[in-house]
């Protein structure tokens, strides 16, 4: 008779606020942001309280319902959305908490702080709970581009309940015939007397485009006008309000919008993914946001933001999962270590091929925390910076880094959660104990807000060539000078040739793109593989700065030793086991598309 096992349970989350501390004192130099014009309110205590209460608020309310939103999903009966339960109660808890306003301009209700801030909030957030996090992510975009983009008027009537979140936010792009095609939607905006517009169209893939949490939704909506040119170039932009909102502020009438159905789905089960059709009776009112036919410009503020923060979701994803397998890791029992006198079982976490998984995992999570903290702290200087040459060289590197965020982030998470399962063993295939459901919910991470692929041809087609390949450039020159700093003694001192060798086969990469920028199908061909190449660079000279500040502070007895000692041998572990499999990927970037199109469709079902 076979034994009863006891199924365990993963379903806890403790914020890594230790950790996300030190990336934001060492990487996002969260000090120095401090010092710049808008961030005069901000000081450790404040970072330190900040890190530490988010952690708590989303351990205690967002992780609990985790598995509850998994198992029972968000809910559609005739056009309306309900939420699991306790969802209500737990958004109400962040609204009255003001989680969503961290960011946003003190002139509408916001507090004012770094967007490198608020990644922490929002990676500690989207562990705890990645379906419920997605709400208040796509209304920080929302706020971004009505701050950036709307009229005194819009921002003056939407922004202060946005920022509080009682009501959320929306982004609508997508539709069933243009999938990532934006410049092929159909959606028509009429122009009214009043200076309203009346918007006709339909639109998918839009996350909580519906739902019972917040009292209004305020969709932000690509259409057409009349006479707009073809493609891309005649998009413009509309706010359009699920209840139309009186001069006064007060809710008017229902708008003429509903949601159609909603998607079933691998994962984010209580992440309601709505189709939304508007105009049904001719009578949906849109406001224009921006100037006519610059609605991509608009709607790219948005994006921008949202692709850090689906970046961050690998990153949250990539965490939660880790603390699972490591929790069982260091529980379950089973079989004699290789090679010890004793054949008594011992945990699994003594085995050597299981230290492998989980320090991959540990190394993995804190690289892609470290490039997403770095990237949101680059958007701070780009807008807060002391002069224009400043914060046009960090708008610049938030560029460059925000496709390598979000595919190297999303990917790990991807990769991360599969590698959880594999630590968990058999187990990690039950539902029950909750590792499938990271990886279900991860899986999207690398699909929406432009899928990696994109992201690459983004990458190499546009964020390269900026400014004469300057920024690419002028980061791999700080790469370079940090290796020059590390002296001989310092542990860490045996990397450098493999942190040059990496940042020489980037060059050497960007240079051939360069030199290929006629030959479309090379480019995009070999646009994947540099992406991830790049991406581990980074993170490479990333965790090695990390690691030579916890040097300096253990030199100095400064800090938790162990904790900082676990820095050094985690980027060692980075550099030396896993950024080789990745700058391997020089040799396929170089050889373009010259296989990809040697078979023929018919080859392909060739059995």
């Amino acid at each position: 008779m076979r034994p009863i096992r006891r199924r365990r349970r993963s379903l806890s989350y403790t914020a890594p606020t230790q950790e996300q501390k030190f990336v934001l004192e060492t990487i996002a130099g969260i000090e120095e942001l401090a010092g710049l014009p808008g961030f005069g309110d901000l000081n450790a205590d404040l970072v330190s309280a900040i890190v530490d209460e988010a952690g708590k608020f989303a351990g205690e309310v967002f992780a609990p319902l985790n598995r509850v939103g998994d198992v029972e999903g968000a809910r559609w009966d005739d056009g309306t959305v309900t939420l699991p339960q306790g969802f209500r109660e737990a958004y109400r808890q962040y609204v009255e908490a003001g989680w969503g306003s961290l960011t946003a301009s003190p002139a509408y209700g916001g507090q004012g702080l770094p967007f490198a801030l608020s990644a922490a909030v929002q990676e500690s957030l989207t562990s705890a709970n990645m379906a419920f996090s997605l709400c208040p992510m796509l209304t920080l975009g929302a706020i971004e581009a009505l701050e950036a983009h709307g009229s005194e008027e819009q921002k003056a009537l939407y922004l202060p309940r946005l920022v509080t979140g009682a009501w959320s936010g929306t982004m609508n792009l997508t539709e069933p015939q243009a999938g990532s095609d934006v410049g092929a939607l159909k959606t028509r905006a009429e122009p009214q007397p009043d200076g309203t517009w009346r918007l006709k169209g339909q639109k998918i893939f839009i996350t909580w485009g519906e739902h019972d949490c917040a009292e209004n939704i305020i969709h932000f909506v690509l259409a057409r006008t009349p006479g707009a040119p073809a493609g891309t170039k005649g998009i413009s932009l509309f706010l359009v309000p699920k209840v139309l909102v009186n001069p006064d502020g007060s809710l008017g009438e229902r708008n003429d919008l509903r949601c159609v159905s909603i998607e079933h789905k691998l994962g984010i089960h209580a992440s309601p993914t709505c189709v939304m059709s508007y105009g049904d009776n001719d009578a949906c009112v849109a406001y224009l946001v921006g100037e006519e036919n610059a609605g991509m410009r608009a709607m790219f503020t948005m994006m921008n933001h949202a692709r850090i923060n689906v970046g961050l979701q690998g990153v949250a994803i990539a965490e939660r999962a880790y603390q699972g397998a490591l929790a069982y890791a260091r529980e379950r029992v089973q079989s004699a270590r290789l090679g010890a006198p004793s054949r008594e079982p011992v945990r699994i976490i003594e085995h050597a091929d299981v230290r492998r998984m989980l320090l991959t995992m540990k190394a993995r999570a804190e690289a892609v925390r470290a490039l997403a903290y770095f990237n949101a702290a680059a958007v701070d200087r780009g807008v807060h910076g002391a002069d224009e040459d400043a914060r046009r060289a960090a708008r610049g590197l938030a560029d460059l880094l925000t496709p390598l965020t979000k595919s190297y982030a999303t990917d790990t998470g991807v990769e991360v959660s599969s590698l959880a399962i594999q630590v968990y063993g058999g187990m990690g295939f039950i539902e029950e104990t909750g590792a499938a459901q990271h990886l279900r919910d991860a899986r999207i991470t690398p699909i929406y807000e432009g899928t990696n692929g994109i992201q690459a041809l983004d990458l190499v087609g546009r964020k390269l060539p900026m400014d004469g390949g300057a920024h690419w450039q002028g980061l791999l020159a700080r790469i370079r000078a940090f290796i020059g700093t590390l002296p001989p003694e310092s542990a860490l001192a045996p990397l450098r040739e493999s942190l040059e060798a990496a940042a020489r086969d980037v060059e050497t990469a960007a240079e051939w793109f360069h030199t290929h920028a006629n030959a479309p199908d090379d480019v995009a061909g070999s646009a994947t593989p540099f992406q991830r190449l790049f991406a581990s660079t980074v993170c490479a000279w990333l965790l090695a700065t990390e690691a030579a500040e916890a040097e300096r502070r253990l030199a100095a007895g400064t800090g938790d030793a162990a904790f900082l000692k676990a820095k050094i041998v985690t980027a060692r572990f980075y550099i030396e086991q896993i950024l080789p499999l990745d700058v391997a990927l020089l040799k396929p970037v170089l050889r373009g598309a010259e296989l990809l199109y040697a078979l023929s469709e018919d080859q392909f079902l060739a059995a």
